[in-house]
Formats: C-alpha cells, structure tokens, sequence
C-alpha cells in the first residue's frame, strides 16, 4: 500500500522505516525538515507539507498521524478533514484520549472522511520487535488497513478491539495497568536496594528473568538498566506521566470501578517530584528503556 505518514518523531519515524522495509510506499511529513531528511534516507517518499501529502497518495488514501496529543493532533485532523476527500481515512496513532478520538470522527464524517484510532504500544523498541496495535474503527475501514497493521505489528500483535475509540481506550487501560507494573518493581527493587544485606539488585533482575512468575518485558529493561548503572546515579527520580494513566482513573471513577492500584501508582508519580527515591529512579529509567523518555539529570 501507500498511505501518508504525518509525525516523524521517535515512533513515527521508526514506523515508516518498518512500513518501508515491509515494502509500502510512505510519503512522510513532519514540520522538522531534518526528520523528513532522514526518513528520506530510509525510503520514504518527501512531503513538504499536508497537502503534498494528500497530493501523492491515491485514492481512496490513508493519512497516518503520528504526532504529540493535544492541539497539535486536533489541528492537523482538522486540517486533513478539509484537504481529504470522501472515502479516504484518517489514522490517529497518537495518545489521544479516546472520546477526542469519537468526536473527531463525528467531525471527520461531515466531510465523507472516515477515523481509525489506533492504540499504539511499543516505544523505541517497535521498530525491531514490532508495534502493538489496537484498532478502533469500523469491519470495513479495519480490513482495508490491515496490510499496514500486519506489517507494523508482530505476530499477533495487532487486532480490532471495537468501534471508534475503542482502541484508545484499550490502550488508557494498558497504559493504567503499565503505571502499577511499573510502580510494583521500583518498590520491590528498592527494598532490595536498601536491606541490611549486600544484595546485588542488578544480578537480581537477572535472576528473575529466568523461571520466575514476575519475569516480563518491563522486568527484562530494569535488568538492562541496572546492569550499566545499578544505583540509577545518572538520575533524579522525577517521574512523567503522558496523561493516559491520568484518564485511566478518571474513567475509572465516572464508572464506579475500583482501580486502587493504578490511581496509587499514578499518584505516585506526583510524589516523586517532591522526593528521589530510588523507587522512582527506577520507573524513570523504565520509561527511559522503553520509551525514550527524557529522565531529569542530578544537578552537578
């Protein structure tokens, strides 16, 4: 297939490299020459601009947004809904929230354009491992995109979870259950770290990837970063959140669900930065591993 690609940053551009090397034609826009230059340099077709987007892709086209939640996604929607025609498709790949998602399909319909959400996991790694995706959208829009998503995706790893917003949705969720994941190996990490006998915590995580019930993904980047820096020294512990988990109890309370585990761990977050703990060195080293997520650096 051929189909647009809007936002070249860290997921974005290891996307096209994968749709490239999985033998799709992507033409790639991003306000920031540079990353156009080098997804260029990786086989992808130079668009300067929206429209020269929508100009080289044929019809009915596939627009892929890949760019940062908020006003920044809600701008360049909007602006496709006015460039595409009908029958075409949008693809919001970004961390949307997922009624945004249902209202810009409603907005998107007016023009005959239709909406896919897709709820992107993978972070920098998705390029080599593969993306996993949950699609919202329509039977139809799903099959007529599903080449692209069975590239992008490992085996098994990409599937419709429901109409529009359902796949945001499915990914607030697996953002929320990532938030007490996360939580839960910094704490035991850090007792680990701080007990009355010498324990090596890094040959621990190690030791954990093998045959034991807590071994994970997650589990496999702590043993990583602990391995080149086992006291986290080259952190504070000032912990980001991207909003998803933030919506994930929000939901949680508008529906009357207990989630006790993922609101601690999103408040949590909002501890760390009155404190540096080694707990929270390590959850920001974990988003650092899988998601190059800047980490806030000890001053001199």
């Amino acid at each position: 297939m051929r189909l647009g690609m809007v936002g070249l940053g860290r997921m974005g551009a290891n996307m096209t490299l994968r749709l490239v090397r999985g033998g799709h034609e992507v033409v790639a826009y991003d306000v920031r020459p540079d990353a156009v230059r080098l997804a260029v340099e990786g086989g992808a077709i130079a668009a300067s601009s929206l429209g020269a987007v929508v100009e080289q892709l044929p019809t009915p086209r596939a627009v892929w947004v890949m760019v940062p939640a908020g006003e920044i996604t809600e701008t360049t929607i909007a602006d496709l809904g006015e460039l595409l025609s009908p029958g075409d498709l949008v693809v919001d790949g970004g961390n949307s929230r997922f009624r945004d998602s249902q209202r810009r399909s409603r907005s998107l319909a007016e023009h005959g354009v239709g909406l896919v959400d897709a709820g992107t996991s993978g972070g920098i790694w998705g390029l080599q491992e593969g993306f996993c995706l949950m699609i919202g959208g329509s039977i139809e829009d799903f099959d007529r995109l599903e080449p692209i998503f069975a590239t992008l995706a490992p085996s098994g790893g990409y599937a419709r979870v429901g109409a529009v917003g359902a796949g945001h949705f499915t990914k607030m969720v697996h953002n929320g259950i990532e938030y007490a994941l996360m939580e839960a190996y910094g704490e035991g990490f850090d007792l680990l770290q701080a007990s009355r006998f010498d324990i090596d915590v890094a040959a621990v995580a190690e030791l954990w990837r093998h045959g034991s019930v807590v071994r994970s993904w997650l589990l496999d980047l702590a043993a990583r970063a602990l391995r080149s820096d086992p006291e986290l020294g080259g952190m504070t512990g000032y912990v980001e959140d991207s909003g998803e988990g933030r919506w994930a109890v929000e939901e949680a309370l508008d529906q009357a669900i207990p989630a006790p585990a993922i609101a601690l761990a999103l408040f949590q977050r909002f501890g760390s930065r009155r404190d540096d703990a080694y707990a929270n060195r390590l959850i920001a080293a974990l988003r650092r591993e899988f998601g190059g997520h800047g980490v806030h650096e000890p001053e001199a």
